[in-house]
């Protein structure tokens, strides 16, 4: 620690000053038709989560618009789809069982944020409802929504996320594959085989 850390309340409030009063009033404790259609048009959501011993941890789910199915006011379902097994978000589920969300939409730079308790589901009635044409998965997340709220665009003006103008080029960085091998050589001391990148991808599209 250094005298520049900040590591009170009073002085983080003393350098940011009181929250904004409608910052305050949006969080709402359930989901209205706002929410419901944002979630609805979403293809990407974030999901937050953190083990017993409070370490921290952030993973993408993907899939159609609306895939992330909403049952009510309180209740939203997140089906499960093919990973790499590490189960990371599961088991902080299983330890904690809470769990944050951030949905996207692309070309909203607003975001919708939405927090809770969180249970893993193999109910038929749940799988059944989050099937698609691809597979009915193997389990859904079951989230009792404790806050809901709209956040501000700020971070994707910012950005400019959407903006094709300001893409980078893939080539930019080496392939998964290659920065995989370059990391597990230099922290673990292993060499491992090397996958083209249109080997991986090609891969991946197996179990979309």
């Amino acid at each position: 620690m250094t005298p520049h850390h900040i590591t009170t309340l009073p002085a983080l409030r003393q350098l940011f000053g009181p929250a904004r009063e409608r910052a305050l009033k949006k969080e709402i404790p359930a989901l209205d038709a706002h929410a419901v259609q944002f979630i609805g048009l979403s293809p990407f959501v974030v999901l937050a989560s953190s083990d017993a011993q409070g370490q921290m941890d952030a993973s993408p789910r993907g899939g159609d618009a609306g895939f992330v199915k909403v049952l009510n006011a309180q209740t939203l379902l997140v089906p499960d789809a093919p990973g790499n097994n590490r189960l990371d978000t599961l088991e902080n589920i299983i330890a904690t069982g809470r769990l944050g969300t951030l949905f996207m939409v692309p070309g909203f730079d607003e975001t919708l944020r939405v927090n809770g308790r969180a249970v893993l589901s193999t109910d038929p009635a749940d799988l059944a409802l989050c099937a698609d044409a691809r597979r009915t998965p193997a389990l859904v997340i079951r989230l009792t929504v404790a806050s809901v709220y709209l956040h501000c665009a700020k971070a994707f003006m910012r950005s400019g996320l959407w903006d094709a103008s300001r893409h980078t080029d893939r080539a930019q960085m080496p392939s998964m594959g290659e920065m995989m091998r370059d990391q597990i050589r230099s922290f673990k001391g292993e060499e491992i085989e090397v996958e083209a990148q249109a080997e991986m991808l090609a891969r991946y599209q197996q179990s979309l």
